[in-house]
């Protein structure tokens, strides 16, 4: 039996394949771009001002004499834009304004190869994008680089269509381009002048071109008109250059307070200081202003970025590195690469190295303000030294730096490390909050060096600690340490102890718990419970005993260790411990010691095992029973 074969495709003897296009339903296209590509129909705005000002830059490059700017206008449901840029001819508004990814701003359409780094626009989407807004499109324009061919028409509506025609020399006497979006039904607040006005100044304040602001001027969608004609309000200007940080200020506080105005203006608060942003091998310029309040590391800002002075986004939350969560920035570059929707950045190669700049020079500010100005240091730290110690993790020699700077919780109270290593060769750390505030009182008061490294990145400074300051020994707590420290009772007070103490520890031996006697201070805390990592491993694997299968418990029965276990420690100093040490109902003993350990392990604030939740339970309803029996029936029950 032979397996069947497919049957050869069967090709025609003297065809030739026929070429064709691929057709674009521009509603389906609309739909893409205002669903799917662009976050909101505002950048309709940026697409306009876009193509003018790549426009007016080729027109610069033709002719670098003539006169150039850039007239935007709203009124009655039409926005209207103006430029005296390069122009179009008949051939070219067919090529360039109807095709999707074809720009003019490739392969030299504008004839001028030398300034393509100049222009904004890049990915061939162009007018079409104003669809999103639009449900008809007119662009009367006139080339700047012949002189006579005459003003052209290009006409599109939203279904696909548009039309090409030449106009009389007279509908366009000068070279430019005017371009007239009449609203769709449903997008007519997005051409209400005031927010066509705010948009464009969110867009295109920094431009490198005059653009003016013309309300209730007549955009003209008449035969002849140019779009530039009607009455208005007198123009108001759009660009606002150079950018505040390149602006020249008569004192160092004159610009301070011109960066906190436009801080307050740009993101709604009034910075702790500003940084400058430089890069000039780069091409990045900009500031990076510091929050006033702390923010969560978590927190990502969103930084505003102009690409060649048209904002990109305001939301780029990959320029900077995330240690630096504590500022937010604004900055203009020429080199970074925008997105296909040109609303943020391209996270490449190049991006990866300016973000690592900008990170190094916020380190480099914080340097320079630890050498020379130290007031300045000490209110940033107050409220961001979050975000320094997230740095310092990565960066030994800041570490260093700001040694005598970055707050600690010890138990000397808050200080610096720098500070406290000066009281204290060995250093003892706590890794929960919980477990410090319990110890952290005994341990001042036995001039024991503890610091709480229950905070963000505080275990990660500590751990590099030593390597910046080789003197210096740091460990982790543990319950040995403490023990060591704490002062020891006389013999003759131990053996007196000793059945109060045997009775102490048969009842925690189930709990993994020793019992110790000790006297320190304070005198108001009755016993105090000490752990550490070796000791709760160990409870771990013996509760993995318990629940585990015959195999298994073979497995972890093996790796039974002697690591120490946990600790309660009461303190003979208390009068309670004392009084409890001398009753002679055993049982009674039994039951308050119990009590003591609860109440301990309540203070350190560690999470209870189900054992320790039925011992508690016990404790309290044997200490109620005890209290409610009459003392001749407890006599009795003896």
């Amino acid at each position: 039996m032979t397996s069947a074969q497919p049957a050869p495709i069967a090709e025609p003897a003297d065809s030739e394949p026929s070429a064709n296009t691929f057709q674009v339903d521009l509603r389906g296209l609309v739909d893409l771009l205002s669903h799917h590509l662009y976050s909101s129909p505002r950048v309709y705005v940026r697409e306009l001002l876009q193509n003018a000002v790549d426009a007016v830059t080729a027109r610069h490059a033709l002719d670098p004499e003539a006169e150039i700017g850039i007239r935007l206008s709203a009124a009655g449901n039409r926005v209207t834009i103006e430029d005296s840029g390069i122009g179009l001819t008949a051939a070219e508004a067919h090529s360039l304004l109807a095709t999707i990814g074809r720009s003019s701003k490739r392969g030299g359409a504008h004839g001028l190869e030398t300034t393509r780094q100049e222009f904004l626009g890049q990915f061939g989407i162009g007018l079409l994008a104003c669809f999103v807004v639009a449900r008809q499109i007119r662009v009367v324009t006139r080339s700047a680089r012949d002189p006579l061919a005459a003003p052209v028409e290009w006409l599109a509506t939203d279904d696909g269509s548009y039309t090409v025609r030449d106009l009389p020399a007279d509908a366009r006497t000068e070279p430019g381009t005017t371009v007239v979006l009449e609203a769709r039904p449903g997008a007519e607040e997005w051409l209400v002048p005031a927010k066509v006005e705010q948009l464009a100044r969110d867009y295109g304040s920094l431009l490198p071109y005059d653009i003016t602001f013309h309300e209730g001027s007549d955009g003209g969608s008449g035969e002849g008109s140019d779009g530039g004609s009607g009455e208005g309000s007198a123009p108001r200007p759009i660009t606002d250059r150079p950018a505040v940080w390149d602006r020249a200020f008569p004192t160092p506080a004159a610009r301070r307070v011109a960066l906190a105005g436009h801080c307050a203006q740009l993101f709604g608060f009034t910075p702790l200081d500003s940084i400058d942003l430089d890069l000039p091998v780069a091409g990045v310029r900009g500031v990076a202003y510091v929050l006033p309040e702390p923010t969560s590391p978590a927190h990502r800002s969103g930084h505003r970025v102009h690409l060649k002075g048209m904002l990109l986004t305001d939301k780029a939350d990959n320029l900077l590195p995330d240690w630096a969560f504590f500022v937010r920035a604004v900055l203009d570059t020429d080199t970074l690469r925008p997105t296909a929707s040109r609303e943020n950045l391209y996270d490449d190669e190049t991006l990866a190295a300016v973000r690592e700049a900008l990170g190094a020079r916020i380190r480099t500010w914080l340097a320079e303000l630890a050498a020379s100005e130290p007031e300045r240091l000490a209110a940033f730290l107050s409220v961001h030294h979050l975000g320094v110690k997230s740095l310092a993790r990565h960066d030994p020699e800041l570490l260093g730096l700001m040694l005598p700077w970055l707050p600690f919780e010890t138990s000397d109270g808050s200080m610096s490390l720098e500070e406290f290593a000066a009281a204290h060769t060995d250093i003892h750390f706590t890794r929960t909050v919980e477990e410090f505030r319990q110890i952290a009182p005994i341990a001042a008061a036995h001039g024991l060096g503890v610091i709480n490294a229950g905070y963000t990145y505080d275990a990660d400074l500590l751990a590099l600690l030593p390597t910046v300051r080789p003197e210096l020994k740091v460990t982790e707590l543990d319950a040995g340490a403490v023990t060591e420290r704490l002062d020891p009772l006389p013999t003759s007070a131990e053996l007196a102890l000793a059945p109060f103490l045997a009775t102490a520890r048969t009842r925690l031996e189930p709990q993994s718990c020793d019992v110790v006697l000790r006297a320190f201070q304070p005198v108001a805390v009755p016993a105090l419970y000490l752990d550490d990592r070796q000791a709760r491993q160990e409870r771990d694997r013996t509760a993995a005993l318990d629940s585990a299968d015959s195999l298994w418990s073979g497995i972890l029965g093996a790796l039974r260790g002697s690591a120490p276990r946990a600790r309660l420690v009461l303190n003979h100093n208390n009068p309670l411990i004392r009084r409890i040490a001398a009753l002679p109902d055993a049982a009674l003993t039994a039951t308050a010691v119990e009590s003591l350990y609860g109440q301990a392990l309540l203070m350190s604030q560690r999470p209870l095992r189900p054992g320790d939740t039925t011992l508690l339970n016990r404790a309290f309803l044997g200490l109620l029973e005890w209290a409610t029996h009459p003392a001749d029936t407890r006599e009795d029950e003896k």
